[in-house]
């Protein structure tokens, strides 16, 4: 007579040996992956801040993970689309993009910043020494905007130019954009600029305080400025913070594994987390794409403004 202990646990250990295999063969599929980062700030600043991520992904994950800091917002949502990037670091209004563009991509965790709140603004700032006190006085002067894809660097600004009856091609000489946040604060604070658009958390969090401790920011002469240099002219409503999303068609297991790694990282790997945000974040949670939806209405106005504006 057969042993039902015996039974159990031999089917326990085939069930162990089983799921074990499985794991490993999403790792023989997949040797190498692709972790690639909009481009919010230079590319050596962005490789200093994301190596060490990378470096935990690959340790955690057993695989090798590779970095690559993209040129625009676009070329993440065209690696993913190919399924050359399995796990991308988007912007809201990129993420919202890629989705409504059909790329088989899902949101899994979402930046946390240092008041427990999961969103952040777009603001205009101009030079604290120039006349401009709102966004009307502008008119005929150079607007400095991000990226075509960057929500608080062109989606948001486009809607709140609109709220107040503003066409940006029509009422400013000038509309450029700069390819990232921090090319955006240095226009202003060089003068190529007039306005720029860019995201801002809090007063003592934002793409230009960052750069500032970095002392990154000078004016034309060289002259290294404050934030009592910049003005914060208009403000838009909260924004829903940036996620990370890797391709749906991934092995269930192997997204578990990344989904798990992220959101360990802040207790494993607490130095290296703490050099994304420059220790402003608290750990990443969870998400999911339906938390993108508003997003998604916003980039479709403004697509429906471009349509009435050719």
């Amino acid at each position: 007579m057969i042993n039902r202990r015996i039974v159990l646990a031999g089917a326990a250990a085939l069930a162990f040996s089983a799921s074990g295999a499985f794991a490993e063969d999403w790792k023989a599929k997949y040797p190498e992956i692709t972790f690639a980062v909009i481009p919010a700030e230079n590319g050596s600043g962005v490789t200093e801040r994301y190596t060490p991520l990378v470096n935990y992904l690959s340790k955690e994950l057993g695989i090798k993970v590779n970095l690559r800091v993209a040129n625009d917002y676009a070329a993440v949502i065209e690696g993913q689309r190919a399924g050359n990037i399995h796990i991308g670091y988007y912007g809201p209004a990129s993420f919202a993009r890629a989705r409504v563009t059909g790329v088989k991509t899902d949101a899994f965790v979402i930046d946390v910043n240092a008041d427990g709140s999961k969103g952040y603004y777009s603001v205009f700032y101009v030079r604290a020494n120039s006349p401009y006190q709102k966004i009307e006085d502008l008119k005929g002067k150079n607007l400095g905007l991000v990226d075509p894809n960057s929500t608080s660097g062109n989606n948001m600004p486009r809607f709140k130019l609109n709220q107040v009856g503003i066409d940006p091609d029509a009422f400013f000489s000038k509309v450029i954009f700069t390819g990232s946040h921090e090319n955006a604060v240095l226009a202003l604070a060089q003068g190529t600029v007039d306005v720029a658009a860019n995201w801002w958390n809090a007063d003592n969090d934002s793409n230009l305080t960052r750069m500032l401790n970095k002392n990154m920011v000078k004016s034309s002469d060289g002259t290294s400025l404050k934030k009592e240099d910049f003005r914060i002219i208009v403000k838009s409503d909260l924004i829903i913070n940036s996620p990370y999303a890797y391709l749906s068609d991934l092995p269930d297991d192997m997204k578990a594994a990344i989904k798990k790694a992220f959101l360990e990282m802040a207790e494993k790997d607490s130095e290296g987390f703490k050099k994304l945000s420059d220790g402003k974040n608290l750990p990443w949670q969870p998400i999911t794409n339906a938390d993108y939806d508003k997003t998604i209405e916003l980039i479709k106005f403004v697509d429906n403004l471009r349509k009435k504006a050719s």
